[in-house]
């Protein structure tokens, strides 16, 4: 059986304690805050990356160096026969555009899935990726089984604030000004490789209800035979505000009885666009191995 190395960054909320604990390697994200570069989980943790952003100081996303990233595959096919790299949604980052670029030189020993999912939708691909080598699939046929399941999943997200939104241009300044006003809450879904829009409610409360109503929608119309085969993963995500998180996670609790409800936090990448506070609920449909 081929030694199988598994790799994704940290959009896929695996810190590296638990890329260790797994067995998987995580290329940190790199951030610039005034124009110093830091590292996620490295030399950026997730409490200080939210008092920098509520200090209103300039924070930008960047991706991996190809140096890097190639370095890191350099060292794990000294031990390893092929690698599967798992970055996140190429809808939403060049990264993985640029890894798919890099692994041509590899003659087929480098695998990127570019299964449009982030955050933990991201974080299942990796588990499923761990299961399917653990089974005897080679890289080529991990790849080809993430990225047939890649819609085989769903994020519904709502925010505290519509000042990160109307800073990256997706609102203008005076519909932020009147959401704000009238404590309008938007809910924001990604199914594929986009960030949508999807409802604009009255109040945190009322988001959470639109966001359960979604779900529920989607585990009964979209995935019923998954539900049924007991293959939907159910998450709860959260920027920051972990006390929110774990009484939504009740909630969640409360209307899909059955599930087993994680909770984690939301990678930086996005937080820095969305801001403090944003709460989520997702699905993921893990393969059957």
């Amino acid at each position: 059986m081929r030694k199988i190395a598994i790799v994704t960054d940290s959009n896929s909320g695996i810190t590296q304690d638990q890329g260790r604990e797994l067995g998987v390697h995580v290329v940190p994200m790199p951030f610039y805050i005034n124009d110093v570069m830091y590292l996620e989980g490295i030399t950026l943790t997730q409490e200080e990356f939210y008092e920098r952003l509520k200090k209103d100081e300039t924070i930008s996303t960047s991706q991996p160096s190809p140096a890097e990233v190639c370095g890191l595959w350099d060292n794990l096919l000294k031990e390893y026969d092929e690698v599967v790299h798992i970055p996140m949604s190429s809808g939403l980052s060049a990264s993985c555009e640029t890894a798919m670029g890099l692994a041509r030189n590899y003659d087929g020993k480098v695998q990127v899935v570019n299964n449009q999912r982030i955050s933990v939708t991201q974080k299942q691909s990796v588990l499923d990726a761990i299961h399917l080598a653990e089974a005897g699939r080679t890289a080529a046929e991990i790849k080809s089984v993430l990225e047939a399941e890649k819609l085989e999943s769903s994020i519904y997200i709502t925010l505290e604030t519509l000042k990160y939104l109307k800073k990256g241009g997706r609102i203008t300044p005076a519909a932020a000004a009147i959401g704000t006003v009238l404590n309008l809450k938007p809910v924001l879904q990604i199914q594929g490789d986009k960030l949508d829009a999807y409802s604009k409610v009255r109040g945190k409360k009322q988001a959470k209800r639109v966001m359960l109503k979604a779900m529920r929608e989607d585990l009964e119309k979209r995935f019923p035979e998954y539900v049924k085969d007991g293959l939907m993963v159910l998450d709860v995500v959260y920027g920051g505000n972990r006390e929110e998180a774990e009484e939504f996670r009740e909630e969640v609790r409360e209307a899909f009885p059955g599930f087993e409800i994680g909770i984690d936090m939301l990678s930086l990448s996005v937080a820095c666009h969305i801001g403090h506070g944003a709460l989520a609920i997702t699905c993921a449909k893990k393969v059957a191995v």
